[in-house]
């Protein structure tokens, strides 16, 4: 047995200067592109899914426009902290199945949401680079407390049954994008990338937890190849590999484009906005002075309607 140590010293890893060492992170294992895992994470995905809309059930002053603020809020709060690709919608996840059992009040979302970051990053985190409770009560501007957090963390965790491990959309691609055989030629990490990105914003919006993750996985994949390389011949081989009803996979496909599209048209339209010194509307923003606000508060962009306006 030959045993290898890929870990790369610098003089830079201490992180005592220029900032903290970068996480060490174990090289890819082909074991873990086995068959027998995809066909594990397929037998065991069901057990994580939300199968049922909650809105108008479980939840009776919660509702979907909430959610997607607080959601939009963990996802930045995520790019900002250079998560994990895997912990937004590891959170997400945990948010929806505890919403589906328990009721909670608009006032505590986001303290809920709070707790499922702080739990998605134990598990998904190196231990160096996780999320701490007082980071993330800076991210709630103070909204939150310390103590709520831990006590919260164990109502979440026994609502869970201790099932953290759960199954995601993320989980499934490297083992889906390895079976593809995509030609040389195709970026294998740009695919990757755009597919995780999608996963990132269809966690947003709540009708995307209706469907399987294998299910957003295989659209989010045929969308990033549909995108990058106007190629729409593997959506057939991800519904062999998945065993998902193609019309189910179709329709999942085209919600994540339009997804998508609005997402980019929401980005140019926010791009093309005046900025001249001559522009209409110019003057009436200048006169308008806003009001001094708390340094903490607003470095935290805290999606403060979730508890303060009335829906």
């Amino acid at each position: 047995m030959e045993l290898l140590c890929a870990e790369r010293v610098s003089p830079d890893s201490s992180g005592v200067a220029g900032g903290a060492a970068p996480a060490a992170t174990a090289s890819a294992d082909p074991v873990l592109l086995q068959r027998r895992v995809l066909d594990n994470l397929l037998r065991t995905e069901e057990r994580y899914a939300v199968t049922a809309t909650y809105f108008g059930t479980v939840q009776t002053e919660v509702t979907p426009h909430m959610r997607r603020v607080v959601a939009e809020w963990m996802l930045e709060l995520c790019e900002e902290q250079n998560c994990q690709e895997d912990v937004f919608p590891l959170a997400i996840s945990y948010l929806d199945r505890f919403l589906s059992t328990c009721a909670v009040g608009k006032s505590q979302l986001q303290l809920l949401g709070t707790v499922c970051l702080l739990l998605a990053s134990k598990l998904r985190e190196p231990s160096s680079h996780g999320l701490t409770a007082e980071t993330l009560v800076f991210y709630t501007a103070n909204s939150v407390t310390y103590a709520d957090i831990c006590s919260w963390e164990l109502l979440v965790l026994s609502k869970l049954k201790w099932d953290i491990a759960g199954v995601t959309a993320h989980d499934f691609l490297p083992l889906l994008l390895s079976r593809l055989h995509l030609p040389r030629k195709v970026n294998t990490e740009m695919v990757q990338r755009h597919a995780q990105t999608f996963i990132s914003l269809a966690g947003r919006d709540y009708k995307f937890t209706l469907y399987s993750a294998s299910t957003l996985a295989a659209a989010c994949l045929s969308a990033a190849l549909r995108g990058l390389c106007d190629d729409t011949s593997h959506l057939l081989r991800l519904q062999e590999l998945t065993g998902i009803d193609l019309d189910c996979l179709h329709t999942c496909l085209e919600n994540v484009e339009v997804m998508v599209q609005a997402a980019i048209a929401a980005t140019a339209a926010a791009s093309r906005q005046p900025a001249g010194p001559n522009c209409p509307g110019r003057e009436e923003a200048a006169r308008w002075t806003p009001p001094p606000q708390d340094k903490a508060h607003s470095n935290a962009a805290t999606p403060t309607d979730v508890r303060d306006v009335q829906f």
